[in-house]
C-alpha cells in the first residue's frame, strides 16, 4: 500500500473517531465562540488606545481567536496517540504493511483539517458580531493556510511528545508550559505596538506570531508584502515539527 493511500485511510479513521464524539465536536466549536464573545467585550476599549490603529476590536480579534483555537486544539492532539498506544491500536497497526510515515502524516492532516473547520465556524461568528474579511477570498485563504500550518506544527509536536513520554500528564505539562507563553508573546489579542518592548522582541521569533501575522494581514486586507516571510517561516517550522515527530515514532518502534 502506498504512503498516500495509507495516510488517507488513517485520516478517515481519525475523522470518524471525531464525528463519533459529539460532545468533543460541540465543545471544540462552542469554546472559541465563547472566547470571541468574552474577549471582544472585555478588551473592546483597547481599540480606543493610541497606537492600536483604530477600527473595531472584533475585527482585530477574529483572526487571533482562530489561531488561539487552532493552537490549543492541536496541542492536545497527542492525547489520541496515547490512547491508541495504551489500547494496543498502534502495535496492531505496526503488524500490518501500512506505511510507517502515514502514522504521523494522518494525524497532521487531521489536525489541519480540524483547524480549517474551526476557523470557518469562528469567522462565521465573527461576521455576526460585525467583523468583515476586508482581504476578500484571498485573505480568507491565507488565514486558513496559516491555521492549517500552525495546527500541523503543534499537532506533530504533540504527537511526537506523546510517542516519547506515553503519559498524558507529561504531555499536558509540556504543552501547557510551551503553548501559554507563546500565546501571550504573540499579537493574538493585543496590537504589537501596545506590547512591552521585550515581548515585541520575542514575538519576532515566535511561530504563533508568524501565524497570527499572516492570518491578520489576510483577514484585514493588509499589504501582501508582509506575508511571504512569516508564511515561509511557519511552513519551515511545520516541516521541522513533522520531521521530529517522525523521528520520535522511530524511537517508539525501537523500544517495543
Amino acid at each position: 500500500m502506498s504512503f498516500l493511500t495509507d495516510s488517507s485511510h488513517l485520516f478517515v479513521r481519525l475523522v470518524r473517531g471525531s464525528v463519533r464524539m459529539p460532545v468533543w465536536l460541540i465543545m471544540s466549536m462552542v469554546q472559541p465562540i465563547i472566547w470571541m464573545a468574552l474577549f471582544g467585550q472585555l478588551f473592546r476599549v483597547v481599540a480606543t488606545l493610541p497606537g492600536f490603529g483604530g477600527g473595531s476590536y472584533i475585527q482585530f480579534l477574529a483572526p487571533g481567536i482562530v489561531m488561539m483555537s487552532v493552537l490549543f486544539g492541536a496541542a492536545w492532539g497527542g492525547m489520541g496517540m496515547i490512547f491508541d498506544i495504551n489500547f494496543g491500536v498502534i502495535d496492531r497497526l505496526l503488524a500490518t504493511p501500512v506505511s510507517r510515515g502515514a502514522f504521523i502524516a494522518a494525524r497532521v492532516m487531521h489536525a489541519s483539517a480540524t483547524a480549517c473547520v474551526q476557523g470557518l465556524v469562528i469567522l462565521t461568528m465573527a461576521f455576526v458580531l460585525g467583523a468583515r474579511p476586508a482581504g476578500g477570498v484571498v485573505g480568507l485563504v491565507l488565514l486558513l493556510v496559516a491555521a492549517a500550518l500552525l495546527a500541523a506544527a503543534f499537532g506533530a509536536a504533540s504527537n511526537g511528545i506523546a510517542l516519547l513520554t506515553r503519559r498524558p500528564e507529561t504531555l499536558a505539562a509540556v504543552m501547557n508550559f510551551t503553548v501559554l507563553p507563546m500565546t501571550f508573546t504573540s499579537s493574538m489579542i493585543m496590537a504589537r505596538d501596545l506590547m512591552p518592548g521585550w515581548i515585541r522582541t520575542v514575538s519576532v521569533i515566535n511561530p504563533v506570531n508568524w501565524a497570527v501575522t499572516v492570518a491578520r494581514t489576510g483577514f484585514q486586507g493588509g499589504p501582501l508584502s508582509q506575508v511571504p516571510l512569516p508564511l515561509a517561516l511557519l511552513a519551515a517550522f511545520a516541516l521541522g515539527c513533522g520531521y521530529l515527530a517522525t523521528r520520535a515514532f522511530d524511537v517508539y518502534r525501537r523500544n517495543l
